[in-house]
């Protein structure tokens, strides 16, 4: 018997478990987390495809503006005369952040790795409320078409920015060609925040109250206290965006006058009765989604400790220390969203506050960064791709999180504020961070999910292709922001200023396209290796966290015997045994009286 079955108890849950139903109910309609998880995982993968192809449409433009899209261009973007309008630029980008925030990024952390790993990390069974995790799944399907048929209405999709700022979002005037896609815009956005509000009630439950017999909250994975924070984030923040969604909807459909100032003039002759307040919406807007900064790299953090730990066959360094500045950085999050808004003539007071908590949540990053670094040094560090990605992930968030040090400086926020040194910010954080941590769990948990490993040679080619391409891409933004080169514009070199820019766009739009179809590898490495890839045992990378000593992959009820824990998940390495790892089922050694040594986490 291994060692991560050592002492375990049959488990009649599993052992009872035959047919869980019919396909619909096993596979459409499941309630089982794994299930639930995978079609998570699935549906993020092909939005992913989505936002990428519209993120070319922009580059597209911004290394040849006006020119003719290529057939496969006008073939995907019905752009009149199969050029890119301005305002079909606008809906490129407002749709693209759209996409990978809303339909990818967060969902396929929370929903696909949450739903998939937090029961298996317990020890539990399966969500505390499955009924309710099946319509956390389904509620994001409304939300799929609503914003999905955005793209077949005129203007081809929402253009009021990912950020709907009012007034340009509360009045189809003021946003031409936009129609009613954007009501469907907030519709869609209000039913995403339904969906991850069902998926955190569930989330806290299931780790506060569905623990295995010994499972400690400080012998949880950092992989389940990055969930656990981030649905903590996500409980307190999402009502404030949903209700402020709601309200742009009224302002849209019914003249509400939330967000429209009074004796708004449109057009020159569509006078809006208002009174509200545009400001309120940034306020609104802002104090959920920059919570949801950390909500797209909480669970990311986590996910990145254990596979460092692993590869590198260290315990965790400071294990403490990092469930504590997690829980930092989402205690800051919340007084810092003002941040987005030094342009917006606030009170300097109030920017400076909002200043210096800005800064100060630098320091439990730091804290996580110098933990990683720590667990590192000295390790037996085994590149395998899921280690790679991860080592990238530590590297491109310091990049990130430096650059967003100088963003915190009023003074320099204002001169680079809306510039693509913000552009370059922000996709270091979640596509050079967040995208490269969710490959390499991919990598890493895929053995449990299929039973199979993907293939290491061209997940190798994967990884280093999609670096060099994404440093290509998004490092040169720097330069752009610093001599101030505008985001949102479909045509900057319209100012003489920003002509000599142009071949720096040219290459890193050809890096953007050669980083986009790197991910054919990803795509045809994933599909073939569920079928075809080799078949694994339930651990194959010799990992010591719980969900390896259950099946792979796991049946109906997660695991064939009760699991005990012992220890936390991170003793790698330990003088108790001889192997570098210690499952955290393993009991203790008995010592020579017969009786066993006392372990504590």
């Amino acid at each position: 018997m291994s060692g991560a079955t050592i002492g375990a108890e049959a488990s009649p849950a599993h052992a009872s478990s035959g047919s869980i139903g019919e396909f619909f109910s096993t596979y459409v309609f499941s309630r089982d987390h794994k299930i639930i998880g995978l079609q998570f995982l699935f549906s993020t993968l092909l939005w992913f495809l989505v936002g990428g192809l519209l993120a070319l449409g922009i580059r597209w433009q911004l290394a040849w503006p006006w020119a003719e899209m290529p057939v496969i261009g006008r073939m995907l973007f019905s752009a009149e005369g199969g050029q890119v309008s301005p305002e079909f630029y606008t809906m490129l980008f407002t749709m693209h952040a759209t996409v990978m925030i809303f339909f990818v990024i967060i969902p396929i952390l929370a929903g696909a790795f949450g739903n998939y790993l937090i029961p298996l990390m317990i020890g539990a069974d399966d969500m505390a409320f499955p009924t309710l995790n099946m319509l956390s799944y389904w509620f994001m399907w409304p939300a799929f078409i609503c914003i999905g048929a955005t793209f077949f209405m005129p203007g081809n999709g929402a253009a009021g920015g990912w950020t709907s700022y009012p007034p340009l979002s509360v009045m189809e005037q003021a946003a031409p060609g936009s129609g009613h896609a954007q009501t469907f815009w907030l519709i869609g956005v209000t039913f995403v925040g339904i969906s991850s509000m069902m998926g955190s009630i569930n989330y806290m439950t299931t780790i506060i109250q569905m623990r295995a017999p010994g499972m400690t909250m400080f012998r949880l994975p950092m992989t389940i206290w990055g969930m656990f924070i981030t649905a903590l984030l996500q409980a307190f923040a999402l009502p404030v965006l949903t209700a402020a969604g709601f309200m742009q909807v009224l302002d849209r459909l019914i003249n509400t006058g939330f967000f429209i100032p009074e004796g708004l003039v449109v057009n020159n002759s569509v006078a809006m009765a208002g009174g509200g307040q545009p400001l309120l919406w940034q306020h609104l807007f802002w104090f959920y989604s920059h919570p949801a900064v950390y909500i797209m790299i909480l669970p990311a953090m986590g996910m990145v400790s254990d596979i460092i730990s692993c590869f590198a066959r260290k315990p965790l360094f400071g294990y403490k220390p990092m469930v504590y500045s997690i829980s930092g950085i989402a205690g800051l999050g919340f007084i810092v969203w003002g941040h987005h808004m030094f342009v917006s003539g606030m009170n300097p007071v109030l920017g400076m506050t909002f200043m210096v908590a800005t800064m100060m949540i630098a320091l439990p990053s730091a804290v996580k960064v110098f933990n990683w670094l720590g667990t590192i040094w000295g390790g037996k560090i085994q590149f395998t791709t899921p280690m790679l990605f991860a080592l990238s992930f530590v590297s491109m968030f310091i990049i990130g999180g430096l650059s967003g040090i100088f963003m915190a400086a009023t003074p320099v926020d204002i001169f680079i504020h809306d510039t693509y040194f913000i552009v370059a910010h922000f996709h270091y954080v979640l596509f050079a961070g967040t995208a490269m941590a969710v490959f390499g769990a991919i990598y890493f948990w895929f053995p449990k999910m299929f039973g199979r490993m993907m293939n290491e040679t061209l997940g190798k080619w994967h990884f280093f292709l999609t670096f060099i391409f994404l440093n290509g891409t998004f490092y040169p933004m720097h330069i752009l922001g610093a001599v101030g080169f505008p985001r949102r514009l479909a045509d900057p070199y319209h100012y003489e200023t920003f002509r000599h820019l142009l071949g720096l766009n040219q290459f890193m739009s050809v890096c953007a396209i050669l980083m986009v179809a790197t991910q054919i590898i990803f795509a045809y490495n994933f599909i073939t290796s569920m079928f075809w890839g080799q078949r694994v045992g339930r651990n194959p990378w010799g990992a010591n966290s719980l969900e390896w000593a259950a099946p792979s992959p796991p049946g109906h009820g997660n695991f064939d015997f009760q699991p005990v824990v012992y220890r936390g998940p991170y003793e790698y390495g330990s003088p108790e045994v001889d192997t570098d790892f210690y499952p955290q089922t393993q009991p203790p050694p008995e010592s020579s009286d017969g009786e066993e040594t006392a372990h504590d986490a």
